[in-house]
């Protein structure tokens, strides 16, 4: 063994380093999550779960349909009560579809509206026209109800909405509600995803550019689970980590499983290819070899209706992300972020 004696000016640049080290600037790390000794507001999952019933009440929203355009005139009353006339925008557009012109809407709220430094949260709120997976072959042509999925992203954002009027957040929060996401035939991706399409082709803000995003997709389900999903480690794999391991903190690593998932195909994965925005999917799927994916039973079938939303599921979902928007996120030196 040999013994490296320091003088004391070796000594002293040693601990400097050491110093910086620990003080290490993160001001340009847009995925870095420390906890800022912040008040966070409480999330009621009975409140999410009773804006999940609230859509489910309209009946199947898929596109064009009656349950479709009630829907659209909830969302954005309820997001308008929330974050004023002024700060919330329907951003309406046609698409083809099968022997038919969809009419669809991106719904847009913004919280903190005065603040440059910007999250996005997402999630779509249409629901399938048909179960293919369902059982019953004479109910496979039949649209969904979508409580988890459509209806469960959507409940829990609106949850946060009303949080963020009472509570404004530290940092700009924008809500976005992607329209047309689950129109496709499973072999036709080209007719999925129709809102994320046309979003990130037509901002409605030139130049938009939040630090990250975060996409949620079927968050409500029982028995949920949420392991690291393959897009999102390809485009965000820090931002993951970090996230969930803010949910291991707070006791729910038995929902955000620490391991990783096959990549889904989702309204994430065109924000990040065409907006070039980083987004990540918080989404219910089962993925044993960390490449496969499987979805809940009831996915695409008439199962997916009241029966199976979980308090506790929805409860862990908005605990993480009230805890990563109010806590966690340090605020860049310089941008303005007053309410």
């Amino acid at each position: 063994m040999s013994i490296v004696r320091l003088s004391g000016i070796a000594t002293l640049l040693l601990f400097l380093l050491i110093g910086c080290s620990e003080t290490e600037d993160h001001s340009n790390d847009r995925f870095f999550l420390k906890k800022q000794s912040n008040f966070v507001p409480e999330f009621s999952a009975q409140n999410a779960y009773d804006f999940i019933q609230d859509q489910v009440d309209f009946g199947p929203r898929n596109p064009n349909s009656e349950g479709h355009q009630q829907a659209k005139t909830f969302l954005i009353e309820t997001l308008r009560s929330y974050a004023g006339q002024r700060f919330v925008f329907a951003q309406n557009f046609q698409v083809e579809g099968y022997g038919e012109t969809l009419e669809l809407t991106n719904i847009i709220a913004a919280f903190n509206p005065n603040a440059s430094d910007r999250i996005l949260l997402a999630a779509h709120w249409d629901t399938r026209p048909r179960a293919e997976e369902d059982d019953s072959s004479t109910m496979q042509s039949q649209p969904i109800l979508g409580a988890d999925d459509g209806g469960s992203g959507v409940g829990v954002l609106l949850e946060l909405a009303r949080i963020f009027s009472e509570n404004p957040p530290p940092i700009g929060v924008d809500i976005l509600l992607f329209d047309g996401e689950d129109y496709g035939h499973s072999s036709d991706l080209d007719k999925y995803f129709l809102g994320a399409r046309h979003w990130s082709a037509n901002p409605p803000v030139p130049g938009y550019s939040p630090r990250f995003g975060i996409l949620l997709d079927m968050v409500g389900g029982e028995n949920a689970q949420f392991p690291k999903e393959g897009y999102s480690r390809r485009y965000a794999n820090r931002l993951v980590d970090n996230i969930w391991s803010v949910a291991a903190e707070l006791g729910h690593d038995n929902l955000f499983l620490p391991q990783q998932g096959g990549p889904v195909a989702d309204d994430h994965l065109i924000v990040n290819q065409y907006a070039e925005i980083p987004m990540i999917n918080i989404i219910h799927y089962k993925s044993d070899d960390g490449r496969s994916v499987e979805f809940p039973p009831y996915w695409h079938t008439h199962r997916d209706n009241m029966d199976i939303i979980s308090l506790e599921t929805l409860q862990a979902t908005g605990d993480v992300l009230v805890e990563v928007l109010y806590n966690r996120i340090p605020l860049r030196q310089g941008a303005p972020n007053a309410n």
